[in-house]
């Protein structure tokens, strides 16, 4: 196995998000892309990340493989990589990363065994969807995060919004239909998550201009960014139910 990138952005920032909510994962390198399909801890969030081998290079890989990593540990290698081309090479027990730019560093992380079964992405059935600029939606989530611990995500046909609730203050921000946001949605849907997790969930902005999200009435969430043709990453996110 042999993977060169030229431009590391879309591996490097998509590990140091998946980082942030998962400590080990397994990766299955086919001939067609690097996936990664993984559940953070609590059992809250699951995130799949997909890396065409368009987005490569240099993509030899003649037969499917599975591999663990310490996601943090790949974080702190990629951090390294600036202004440089990243190759990796599989050897029989670690993952080799090679950076050529001004000089050429190396770097070997050992291989680790995880006891996991193969995860499905879960078959849901979405009443609601919004698609937004990236940015338009980190700043609502970001101004929510002063006020409480949960987010409320509504809709109701041409209009998004984003509210939440603390024991003396409240906010909301209302997204309308327009050119820049397309919302389908049959009637009023609303449901409840975790600040916490979507902002760990938002960084995804850097990655891309565009963010789905699809959700019904106390429903998990699905959150999804993608670069055509080269790489998508989407979190699903379980719904906050607050016992009266």
């Amino acid at each position: 196995m042999k993977l060169t990138l030229a431009e590391p952005k879309l591996l490097k920032d998509s590990i140091s998000i998946i980082a942030d909510l998962v400590t080990e994962a397994q990766f299955k390198i086919t001939p067609d892309a690097i996936e990664l399909i993984a559940m953070d801890p609590a059992s809250v969030a699951m995130v799949t990340f997909k890396l065409l081998s368009s987005s490569f290079e240099e993509y030899d890989v003649k037969e499917e493989q599975t591999i663990a990593l310490n996601l943090n540990n790949v974080k702190q290698v990629l951090k390294r990589a600036t202004n440089c081309k990243i190759t990796l090479e599989l050897l029989e027990d670690k993952l080799k990363f090679i950076m050529k730019g001004k000089s050429t560093k190396t770097f070997m992380l050992p291989l680790i065994e995880i006891e996991e079964s193969e995860r499905k992405m879960p078959n849901l059935n979405f009443e609601a969807t919004v698609v937004t600029n990236s940015a338009v939606l980190t700043e609502a989530i970001e101004d929510m995060d002063i006020i409480g611990e949960s987010v409320s995500l509504e809709t109701d046909k041409n209009k998004f919004k984003v509210s939440s609730k603390g024991d003396m203050s409240k906010a909301d921000v209302e997204i309308d239909s327009d050119d820049d946001t397309k919302i389908v949605s049959e009637g009023k849907f609303k449901s409840k998550y975790s600040i916490e997790y979507l902002k760990k969930m938002i960084q995804g902005a850097k990655l891309a201009p565009k963010v789905s999200l699809q959700f019904a009435n106390d429903y998990p969430l699905k959150v999804e960014y993608k670069v055509l043709n080269k790489m998508q990453l989407v979190f699903i996110l379980a719904p906050r139910v607050e016992n009266e």
